[in-house]
């Protein structure tokens, strides 16, 4: 215990390195403190408090964080960062900074999607601020070396090239290997120099026109990565819990306006279907035309077979139209055509005109 302390005064305290210790400290007891908290409500268990919901109202704890990154901010302003203030305010910072992330999917996504898939990036939000916190307290020297005049420039180049290699290996879709290869280096460049994955944007700019290339990653992904997503999903399930297969808290709201849009795609859908059927009739309908047309300009026949090919084409246009307004869904309009029909109105005026002078 009394070597523990000497380290802790000649690492920490005389290298004015504690607010930054506490906030490290505070960040990570805020969020284990958190997820305990939620999977305690989760289980419905009967001695925990339960959420704050004054009113009816469910406050998220990400509003207490805020809270709190406001306290510890404004407050280190406030007092010039004078001790002990700065150690308090930044404890303060660091519990601001646990609760606040705990929720980072939800303030992404602007839902409520804590127990999801999508709830897996407040996980991976908490996880890089500790390491990058951690990566700030040990120094900027990975290994742990103080830098002398001979080992000055080599160590910045260390740096440098770990830090270029994390981020190739964060494009590579391989986040844990980047965020672990900030903190030891050499893990980072191995990533660096494997295949991406096939989802990373490494894999969508450069593997697009290497076919080969994308093949084995592929491959590789299936026998390899599944079996570490694998592992990664039971370490989060263990840290933060199971995600719901479907989101109990999804909004009633949103579930009313999918199938909404499920019906009205299937609206639109058959629209265009109608849309399509008329503008066919009509292209039939203007070939029957032009049709007619030759077949009117042609040359006349003998006796009454060019009549009788004539008429063809005026019922077939007809017979068409009938179609067309039925699948339209109007009523049904009959044309009458020059068949004689039209003079018998005119016959019968005829008729009762000699009848009425005969009976004068």
């Amino acid at each position: 215990m009394t070597t523990l302390l000497d380290s802790y005064r000649e690492h920490i305290v005389n290298a004015h390195k504690q607010p930054l210790f506490l906030l490290l400290v505070g960040f990570i007891t805020s969020f284990v403190f958190i997820r305990f908290s939620v999977r305690m409500i989760r289980a419905k268990v009967r001695w925990w408090p339960g959420n704050v919901t004054p009113g009816g109202l469910h406050i998220h704890h990400m509003v207490f964080g805020l809270g709190f990154l406001l306290l510890g901010g404004v407050g280190v302003f406030a007092t010039y960062g004078g001790q002990p203030w700065m150690d308090w305010f930044g404890l303060a910072f660091g519990i601001g900074c646990g609760l606040v992330l705990d929720e980072f999917a939800l303030i992404l996504h602007l839902d409520d999607v804590y127990w999801s898939e999508q709830g897996r990036k407040s996980v991976d939000a908490v996880i890089f601020g500790i390491l990058f916190t951690a990566l700030l307290l040990i120094g900027y020297v990975p290994f742990g070396a103080l830098p002398g005049e001979d080992t000055k420039w080599g160590l910045i180049t260390v740096i440098s090239v770990n830090a270029l290699a994390s981020v190739i290996t964060l494009l590579k879709g391989k986040v844990w290997t980047g965020l672990l290869g900030i903190m030891v280096p050499g893990l980072s460049w191995i990533g660096a120099i494997r295949l991406a994955r096939p989802s990373s944007p490494w894999a969508r700019w450069l593997y697009t026109t290497r076919p080969r290339r994308r093949a084995r990653a592929l491959r590789r992904e299936r026998l390899l990565h599944r079996r570490a997503d694998r592992a990664r999903t039971w370490l989060f399930d263990l840290i933060a819990g199971a995600p719901d297969k479907v989101p109990a808290s999804h909004p009633a709201a949103h579930r009313v306006a999918e199938r909404m849009a499920a019906r009205a795609s299937a609206h639109l859908d058959a629209h265009a279907a109608r849309a399509l059927a008329r503008r066919q009739a009509r292209l039939t309908d203007r070939r029957s035309a032009a049709a007619a047309g030759a077949t009117a300009k042609a040359p006349a026949g003998d006796g009454p077979a060019y009549g009788a090919t004539a008429a063809v084409p005026v019922r077939t246009h007809r017979a068409q139209q009938r179609r067309r307004a039925v699948r339209a869904g109007r009523s049904r309009t009959y044309a009458v055509g020059p068949t004689g029909l039209e003079r018998r109105p005119e016959r019968h005026r005829r008729l009762r005109t000699h009848t009425r002078r005969i009976r004068r």
